[in-house]
């Protein structure tokens, strides 16, 4: 019969192998949770709600649609998609943070050069406080929950 610190031993080695995976898990959930809400966060242009006409042939979602996903490094690219629900972007941005060690840096950055000024206000109506910071600002949450979904498992 194996004693109390014999069995406590084994607990821990088996938590120890367990570990990277939890902390891989928790990171990869926490970072789709941060992305998704940042997107949905993000305003597609409502020419409703502007002073001045939009330019011919507009159509709204190429904000919500650069939020790029990169591991390591920034990807600091552009594209003229557009994404007016979040899903593809979403999907996307998920499937390289399903790639993530728990370990080296994700990346989730929008490099439009109007990406800034609407974070900070340019978008009165539709993103007053922004998209990233009031996000961000429920991260601790998204690792709460994420942590929380592994105990229940």
């Amino acid at each position: 019969m194996a004693s109390n610190g014999e069995t406590f031993a084994a607990s821990l080695a088996v938590f120890a192998k367990k570990a990277p995976e939890q902390v891989r898990v928790v990171v990869r959930k926490a970072s789709i949770d941060l992305l998704t809400a940042t997107v949905m966060r993000t305003p597609v242009g409502n020419p409703d709600l502007w002073k001045s006409k939009p330019p011919k042939g507009y159509v709204g979602g190429r904000l919500r649609a650069n939020w790029n996903v990169s591991l390591v490094s920034p990807d600091t690219s552009t594209t003229d998609a557009i994404d007016k629900d979040g899903d593809p972007t979403i999907e996307r941005g998920s499937a390289a943070i399903g790639e993530a060690d728990g370990i080296k840096d994700i990346w989730i950055m929008n490099s439009l050069p109007y990406a800034i000024p609407v974070e900070y206000g340019h978008s009165k109506k539709q993103a007053p406080a922004g998209m990233v910071r009031v996000s961000v600002a429920e991260f601790q949450a998204f690792v709460d929950q994420a942590a929380a979904s592994l105990a229940s498992e």
